[in-house]
């Protein structure tokens, strides 16, 4: 799997952590499940499959006790459930399940039932509202088939439970990235002209703090591709004059999460800057996407209802290191998924190439970037 820093790119000024993932926050854990067939239609099979689904879990048992949570919304064509109530009360009670537009329904459902059976208070001391959001694969995989089940929303959690050292929050990545490129929910999504989906990328502070991103890329036209400042899109040769491009529109999910002690309002500050990191890869944040981003900090975590005792937030003039820290680590996650993902074949055909990243390298050594 090739990375960014793989091919010499150093996106800003601050260091990455031992993972360079969203994984290097304490405790963070990150699962997918990917669904992929080559079946008939119905009623001989059920179609072709490019989907799945990725979970971020921030660790420890979310219910009993959220973490600060905030969004902000580029562009509004897309949808994430829970993500109103995450604003109004600043806080994430559950982990972030990722998937594909018509698949938002059974990961909700599943998900409520997975959490339940992990959590006897849920229905009973009060509801959950999982926080879902999506992409359009479409261009992949057939979405008038519900190609998701709640086995595969089950290993997606289980996975990272595992990964994040489960329910304890120990921590089991051993500085590990999770996959990237077409798996989980970005084994169907295209970005900037190539194959997308998953990406993660981190950031340390000076504080010794560390900012974690996971995106799901799905946005932009190739002709707009930047890598480390250089028109990549526009220097490549072309790609095979065969079947259709995929749409410059499909949405981009961004999750930010910190280990730092950031109260609600400061996590609404930080989801608001990916939308810098995503355009420094070339988003426009075209008419018809949805680029939604979420921003959890688990250093002021609490039991439910209460206070964060004995924690002191930073305050909003010592927020700029973290906003730094959420452009770099986007733009990173955005180029580590694409440099990441395969050339993909789904419907119809319908072909996703990948980014090919021989030819990235010499345009960036020619730029003098790498």
């Amino acid at each position: 799997m090739t990375r960014a820093a793989d091919l010499g790119i150093r996106i800003g000024v601050l260091p990455s952590g031992p993972a360079a993932s969203i994984t290097d926050v304490p405790g963070t854990g990150v699962g997918h499940a990917t669904v992929w067939r080559d079946e008939p239609g119905p009623p001989a099979g059920r179609g072709i499959a490019r989907t799945g689904v990725t979970v971020l879990d921030p660790g420890g048992n979310l219910f009993r006790s959220p973490v600060p949570a905030g969004g902000a919304v580029l562009n509004g064509a897309g949808e994430c459930t829970g993500f109103l109530a995450a604003s109004e009360w600043g806080l994430a009670e559950t982990p972030v399940f990722l998937t594909s537009t018509m698949q938002v329904g059974r990961v909700y459902d599943a998900a409520c039932e997975l959490l339940m059976a992990e959590e006897p208070g849920i229905g009973t001391d009060d509801v959950i509202i999982p926080i879902v959001a999506e992409c359009d694969d479409s261009f992949l995989s057939d979405a008038r088939r519900m190609q998701v089940t709640a086995a595969d929303v089950a290993a997606a959690l289980a996975a990272a439970r595992a990964s994040g050292g489960g329910a304890s929050g120990g921590g089991a990545s051993g500085g590990r990235a999770p996959g990237e490129g077409a798996v989980g929910a970005g084994t169907g999504m295209s970005c900037l002209g190539f194959k997308g989906g998953i990406g993660t990328a981190s950031r340390v502070l000076p504080s010794g703090h560390t900012v974690g991103v996971l995106v799901l890329a799905n946005f932009g036209d190739r002709e707009r591709l930047t890598i480390d400042g250089v028109p990549a899109g526009r220097l490549l040769p072309p790609p095979p004059a065969t079947g259709r491009p995929a749409p410059p529109a499909g949405s981009c999910i961004v999750v930010v999460l910190t280990d730092a002690p950031l109260d609600s309002a400061a996590c609404v500050r930080l989801a608001r800057r990916a939308g810098l990191g995503l355009a420094r890869t070339g988003s426009t944040g075209h008419h018809a996407s949805g680029e939604i981003f979420l921003a959890l900090a688990t250093g002021l975590r609490a039991p439910r209802g209460q206070a964060a005792a004995g924690g002191v937030p930073v305050p909003p003039n010592g927020l700029d290191p973290y906003f730094a820290a959420v452009v770099e680590a986007t733009e990173e996650a955005v180029l580590n998924c694409l440099l990441a993902a395969p050339t993909v074949t789904g419907r119809d055909g319908n072909t996703s190439y990948g980014l090919p990243a021989d030819q990235v390298s010499e345009l960036l050594r020619a730029a003098g970037r790498s």
